[in-house]
């Protein structure tokens, strides 16, 4: 199949963008690297009357630190991030996640932006930002707002951005030496989407914890009270049968295969995050 026919529109300004989008009355769809809009227009699942491609934005392709964070531009490819082009990514554990994502094809192509705005519950940056407790920073003709990464999502392919509204920028937190990351999923085959994934994220200098199940048919879905247990508690509060409750406890009509792969990937990720291993040096 062939997409339907719209109008295109190629800007370099964010303002431009925000612009045509506000005028297309919600018929308006931005797009970046295609690797996502792309395939739905051409299987008609989406219709726009009008394309925005921001991918030519220079504003949407900058990467900086500001103060215990970084803020990566919208623009900024999946590869570009596993590659470490830019500085403050080089030790960032968002490379790790990058380098796992789709193909080497796709990842040359998509953003970051573009995979947050379109929100399909299986996708990495989905569940690995929230549990980074990452920020969204949105533009529109009304000004800026910032969106926690756990909130952007309201369900399968819908987010709380409105129709005239342009994801800008992603800030995400810099690694400290406190910090401890992992994440982990299930895929038939490398490449494909996940059917369950998980990421954790610890960091005491700042207090944060945080266990996050992905590719769960909707919002990625925040285990605070296992976090909180086992940052409180250590590898005591992670036992299999205390994770396996938590997965239970979240996932509540899922059946016990997929309550498995969910548990598995919760272990995994804690596994990778080397935390446990701190703790007994530290013991």
């Amino acid at each position: 199949m062939k997409a339907p026919r719209f109008a295109y529109t190629r800007v370099l300004e964010v303002g431009d963008a925000l612009a045509v989008l506000a005028a297309g009355g919600g018929a308006a769809k931005a797009m970046s690297g295609s690797q996502s809009l792309g395939p739905m227009l051409n299987l008609r699942l989406a219709r726009p009357a009008h394309v925005v491609d921001v991918a030519g934005i220079s504003g949407l392709r900058t990467v900086r630190r500001k103060e215990g964070w970084v803020e990566i531009g919208a623009a900024i490819t999946h590869a570009e991030i596993e590659d470490g082009v830019y500085e403050p990514l080089i030790a960032h554990p968002m490379r790790e996640v990058a380098r796992g994502i789709a193909y080497r094809a796709i990842r040359t192509r998509g953003t970051v932006g573009g995979s947050l705005a379109h929100a399909d519950p299986a996708a990495d940056w989905v569940v690995t930002l929230a549990a980074l407790g990452a920020r969204i920073v949105a533009k529109s003709p009304r000004g800026e707002r910032t969106i926690e990464a756990d909130a952007l999502m309201l369900g399968a392919y819908t987010t709380v951005l409105e129709s005239d509204e342009l994801i800008v920028s992603v800030v995400v937190p810099s690694e400290t030496p406190t910090s401890y990351w992992g994440y982990h999923k299930v895929c038939r085959k490398p490449g494909e989407f996940a059917e369950a994934s998980a990421a954790v994220y610890f960091d005491s200098t700042h207090s944060r914890a945080r266990i996050v199940l992905g590719a769960a048919d909707g919002p990625p879905i925040l285990l605070e009270e296992l976090a909180a247990d086992i940052a409180a508690r250590g590898t005591g509060a992670a036992g299999r049968e205390q994770l396996r409750a938590a997965v239970r406890t979240a996932l509540p009509e899922r059946d016990a295969l997929d309550l498995k792969l969910f548990t598995a990937c919760v272990a995994r990720a804690l596994d990778q995050c080397g935390i446990f291993a701190d703790l007994k040096k530290a013991e």
